[in-house]
């Protein structure tokens, strides 16, 4: 089913664990930094169209302090305390989807190479769930300097992987970020989603693979 694919990188968020696990767990924290996240999400929504730059952090800083009103160096301040290291804790009770580890120990033994390729910093996930031993790459897109679905973050990571796009699977749970990323970056795709929404869903055609569980998606790749 490969073909000639020789890595597969996945997303992290919504990708190697359900969603849901997460976002019942940091209701009330988000709550409590209610201000911060609306204006944050709107600052996000702006960095996923915007170029990439050498100065990704600063400039997420500078546009969250003009929506808050207040200085660059707080508001960069902010999005680490609040946004970064605040979730860590909440990741540490939250298990990935079954079957992952399965799928990343079979990846390994059959000599591909594995990547995540994550929005948000990876190490916000503590040891991520013990996957990393496995992993021949770990980036962060922030670090990179462009969120998807910019083709650069897939790019630096075909590069870093020593590898021409097309021999690349990625993985992930959106189709706006992450398959029409790869896609348009050369990659093939693979999309998790629920049985109901592959029936009714027109665009999640645009991925080359659809899978429900994980042991499905063994059966279809390997």
């Amino acid at each position: 089913m490969l073909g000639d694919v020789k890595a597969v990188a996945f997303d992290i968020d919504g990708t190697l664990y359900p969603s849901f696990s997460l976002y019942w767990r940091i209701i009330p924290y988000i709550i409590v930094h209610f201000r911060f996240y609306l204006k944050y999400n709107k600052v996000r929504r702006i960095m996923h169209r915007t170029a990439p730059l050498p100065d990704f952090y600063e400039y997420q800083a500078r546009l969250l302090a003009e929506e808050l009103n207040c200085s660059a160096l707080r508001a960069k301040a902010m999005i680490k305390r609040i946004a970064y290291d605040g979730l860590k804790p909440y990741f540490k009770k939250i298990k990935p989807f079954n079957n992952v580890t399965e799928t990343f120990r079979l990846l390994h033994e059959k000599g591909y190479k594995i990547a995540l390729l994550s929005d948000f910093p990876p190490d916000q996930k503590n040891e991520i769930w013990g996957l990393i031993p496995y992993c021949d790459l770990v980036l962060g897109s922030e670090e990179i300097g462009a969120l998807k679905p910019s083709k650069y973050p897939f790019g630096i990571l075909a590069n870093a992987l020593e590898l021409e796009p097309q021999q690349i699977l990625y993985v992930g749970n959106s189709i706006k970020f992450d398959v029409r990323g790869a896609n348009n970056a050369g990659m093939k795709s693979a999309l998790i989603i629920s049985r109901i929404k592959k029936i009714f869903s027109k665009k999640a055609k645009e991925a080359d693979i659809l899978f429900s569980n994980y042991r499905q998606f063994i059966k279809i790749v390997l």
